[in-house]
């Protein structure tokens, strides 16, 4: 494209047509440059570039909008992310050859030119692919192999220390928990979640580096496995341990029965950890990771929920994912406070004789856009189509089941308090309160099963296919 280019051509073309030329040896042209889906934060481009007379596939991964992000807590950068992925190929680490890190002289913002790596990384299909059933049953070994060598790299020799972030246990539990508070909405849930963190804190850690993004979804495999680690943005030191609760997180195992990323089994994950490492994981701290895995997802979805209600992002796509929060609050639940259940059953006093009602009208609705729309559209389209149906069966769900669960837990926050007076709303509010300030006992029988109750309650309206909803009535029966 270099002696093609025209007064046409796209202006971010011609710009990374210009960067390769000057960086890359041997470049002589861009054929083309084809954004892919998917990143918020980040851009990654597919190049078919000219090399030595040849065609070759890059990989440009550059900061949104061609931004220059500076550094903070937990996000080195992307100059770091590229020294990271060189030291990961010296240590035997699968990840993308870095071949130059943007400058400002490139007018790019900043990013990285890598090697373009063939794989799958869709967690869904990784679990569920037929294609992927030979390798399945090696894959968590894998990984403990993996994670052993990233722990091991050598923070001082790579210089690395410099350019990190220190991150303690109880640093990571405070920023979440800050986070969450200032969205100023009542969930008892995460926050008696953050007081059994912060009362079951690891203590003499050995603080080595860590990957922090390490799951199911964030690594690319074919059928003879890992390929390349992806996404080092989030990388700090840490507790090593972070990254095998973070990899185990229900949220990341797509529905898969394995433990580990929903492909394998904890016993295999700490064995390759092991036999590679030669010392030993920390099975409480791998547990205590992985409650903070499902806090941590708790409040990042009810952050996405506030993009839409504050106008920073009023999506469809948004929305949905707001309630998801409850999915992981039930993780919460099975992790540290399971047990039985109350039987709740719809009020009578909220059914009607209007035909259709509306949780018929909407359920019609569902139906037509997942039968007529979705067939209709391709791509993104299709996909926010099916966001829209699931959303309208939420809000059926919650016109049939609501009235009878709120009433429930109305009653026992009233119990709870020992009032009769406030709204649900601010009876929630109460007990927050009463949490943040260490007035309720983390073992008090009457506060872990209003919990557990309402929680559960609220992910039968909001997702009652996830696993960790499954996995709590399994619990009670």
């Amino acid at each position: 494209m270099s002696e093609a280019s025209s007064e046409s051509e796209d202006p971010l073309t011609r710009k990374i047509e210009s960067m390769l030329v000057r960086s890359i040896a041997g470049c002589t042209a861009l054929g083309s440059a084809e954004r892919q889906s998917g990143g918020a934060a980040q851009e990654t481009y597919r190049l078919s570039v000219i090399i030595d007379g040849r065609e070759q596939v890059l990989a440009l991964r550059r900061a949104n909008g061609g931004q220059y992000v500076r550094p903070s807590e937990g996000h080195p950068g992307l100059a770091t992310e590229a020294l990271l992925m060189r030291c990961a190929v010296e240590a035997g680490i699968p990840a993308p050859q870095v071949h130059y890190v943007l400058t400002p002289d490139d007018d790019l913002g900043d990013g990285i030119v890598m090697s373009w790596v063939e794989g799958e990384s869709l967690g869904a299909k990784i679990v569920r692919s037929d294609e992927f059933a030979v390798v399945r049953p090696t894959l968590a070994r894998e990984c403990g192999r993996i994670l052993a060598r990233i722990h091991g790299i050598d923070l001082d020799k790579t210089g690395l220390r410099g350019r990190l972030s220190v991150i303690t246990p109880e640093r990571f539990v405070q920023r979440m928990w800050d986070r969450y508070i200032a969205f100023d909405t009542p969930q008892p849930m995460i926050d008696y979640t953050a007081r059994w963190l912060m009362a079951n804190l690891p203590d003499n850690v050995e603080m080595t580096l860590v990957h922090s993004e390490f799951r199911n979804g964030n690594f690319m495999i074919n059928a003879d496995g890992i390929v390349a680690v992806l996404d080092w943005e989030e990388a700090h030191i840490g507790d090593p341990m972070r990254d095998f609760g973070w990899l185990c997180t229900n949220s990341w195992r797509y529905g898969g029965p394995g433990p580990v990323g929903g492909f394998g089994e904890y016993a295999d994950l700490f064995q390759g950890y092991e036999e590679e490492s030669g010392k030993s994981v920390d099975r409480d701290r791998v547990r205590f990771w992985e409650v903070f895995g499902a806090f941590w997802w708790a409040v990042v979805s009810l952050g996405l929920a506030h993009q839409v209600r504050s106008g920073q992002d009023p999506s469809v796509e948004r929305a949905a994912i707001g309630r998801r929060t409850t999915e992981a609050q039930v993780d919460c639940v099975n992790l540290i406070i399971p047990g039985s259940l109350e039987e709740v059953s719809p009020d009578s006093s909220e059914t009607t004789t209007d035909l259709p009602s509306a949780a018929e009208l909407i359920s019609v609705i569902s139906a037509y856009l997942r039968s007529e729309v979705m067939p209709a559209v391709t791509g993104r389209n299709s996909f926010l189509a099916r966001v829209a149906a699931n959303g309208l069966d939420i809000v059926a769900r919650e016109i049939i089941s609501g009235p009878a669960l709120r009433l429930r837990e109305t009653e026992r926050l009233q119990a709870l308090l020992a009032t009769d007076e406030g709204s649900l709303d601010e009876l929630r509010w109460g007990l927050v309160r009463a949490l943040r300030r260490g007035e309720r006992a983390l073992d008090d029988e009457a506060l872990v099963s209003h919990l557990r109750n309402t929680v559960v309650g609220q992910a039968s309206i909001n997702q009652p296919k996830y696993s960790g909803y499954q996995a709590a009535l399994d619990r009670d029966s």
